[in-house]
């Protein structure tokens, strides 16, 4: 049986996924992985290595950024619509220690028009706090993927 991805926000969303994960050596350089994406969502992970330590022996913020500002990226492309971020602040709450695994998860929480508001909650794999980042989102023209009608 054939689904009309154009009708499954779900495939569709796996296929927007995709195609980006494909074209991001960014994340895939620091090591992240998307673990799930749905319509509005994005779940990623990211090792502390010690290469990212800054010289509090703690994970850089910047990496911290980087990685909530691709699940942001991720979830708010999820439609299949090219977005880009329009402004965004974060605030670091606990440390990352080199050796943790961050998750990073994105949700939508308004979308009308062109623009999206997304929170993005990031923490250790044990499940403590350590940022949360509040992005924006402008919708651009075109697709992300290119789906056959």
């Amino acid at each position: 049986m054939h689904k009309d991805i154009q009708h499954d926000a779900q495939a569709l969303a796996e296929l927007a996924g995709k195609t980006m994960w494909d074209r991001d050596p960014a994340s895939q350089a620091l090591g992240m992985k998307l673990s799930e994406i749905r319509p509005g969502y994005a779940l990623m992970t990211m090792p502390v290595r010690r290469d990212m330590l800054n010289g509090h022996q703690t994970c850089h913020g910047g990496y911290i950024f980087m990685l909530a500002d691709s699940a942001f990226a991720f979830a708010c492309n999820s439609h299949n619509h090219k977005t880009v971020g329009a402004g965004c602040t974060i605030d670091y709450v606990a440390p990352g220690r080199e050796g943790e695994m961050l998750v990073a998860e994105a949700v939508e929480q308004t979308l009308s028009g062109k623009t999206g508001v997304y929170d993005v909650k990031v923490s250790n794999q044990d499940g403590r706090l350590i940022a949360l980042f509040r992005g924006k989102s402008h919708r651009v023209s075109g697709s992300v993927a290119e789906v056959a009608a």
